[in-house]
């Protein structure tokens, strides 16, 4: 190979080469493929204005330069708000409330133009917000903590109205824990204290009544028993009765001394 041929060769090489490279870097500077992931959805923006059309998941091609994609999530996100409200008795209620929520995929395009990226903190915070306190004004403080259920069923409605919009769709929704202020939680524990006292010292009244009512059941039996025997005396003779009772309770033997003019037991001279 002559040197005018190999230099040719060169030179082709190089150009091959460098077309390569200038495809490649046309590919990565004007990349006319968008990939939308899985549980995911693109918005077309042409020149910046937001198209009708949304992308659905797979590959997609683009016009270059003119054309962009915005990726947008649309599985269920949880979202966690820590909101402040006042209840019926005036009371201060720090509560956490858990969101789980979703953006609608067939209007990903119009949330993004028409509240953009940080709607989180533009539509959903401040909602939470408003149905926190819409729903703990309704109740005392000791019925948030009594009808917690009924509290999370009415919140759900309040953020509901709000949120179950055409952008957003509310999944599942919880109020994590309640919180109230030292003053007030120190009275409900005096309270449960005093209650608890109260209820020891009815079931102590009730224990002294009932041990009143057996003496006084005891002593009624009693003298049932003696007015029974009384008339039983009466009825078989009197005296007579009460000497054969003690008759048949001897032993049989005489006493050893004797007091004077005194009479031998059991033995009536007169008879």
């Amino acid at each position: 190979m002559s040197n005018e041929e190999f230099n040719r060769w060169i030179l082709s090489k190089a150009k091959l080469i460098l077309t390569i490279v200038a495809v490649v870097l046309l590919i990565t500077v004007f990349n006319p493929f968008v990939t939308v992931g899985s549980g995911e959805r693109g918005i077309i923006k042409t020149w910046g204005a937001v198209s009708d059309n949304v992308l659905g998941e797979g590959l997609h091609t683009i016009t270059p330069i003119s054309q962009s994609v915005q990726i947008i999530d649309i599985r269920t996100t949880k979202h966690e708000v820590k909101a402040q409200a006042y209840s019926k008795d005036l009371q201060t209620v720090d509560m956490t409330i858990a969101l789980n929520y979703h953006p609608k995929a067939e209007t990903v395009n119009k949330l993004f133009q028409e509240i953009g990226m940080d709607y989180e903190t533009r539509i959903i915070d401040p909602a939470i917000q408003e149905a926190a306190k819409a729903t703990v004004a309704q109740f005392t403080a000791q019925e948030l903590v009594e009808q917690r259920a009924k509290v999370k069923d009415e919140t759900k409605n309040q953020l509901t109205q709000r949120l179950n919009n055409k952008f957003l769709v509310i999944d599942d929704f919880s109020i994590v824990n309640f919180d109230f202020s030292d003053i007030y939680e120190k009275a409900i524990e005096q309270k449960q204290v005093a209650q608890q006292d109260a209820l020891k010292a009815e079931n102590k009244l009730k224990q002294v009544q009932f041990e009143a009512e057996q003496i006084v059941a005891t002593a009624k039996a009693n003298a049932e028993a003696i007015r029974i025997s009384s008339e039983a005396i009466t009825q078989q003779g009197g005296k007579d009765y009460v000497q054969l009772q003690a008759i048949q309770k001897w032993d049989g033997k005489l006493p050893s001394s004797m007091i004077p003019n005194a009479v031998v037991p059991f033995i009536d001279l007169n008879k």
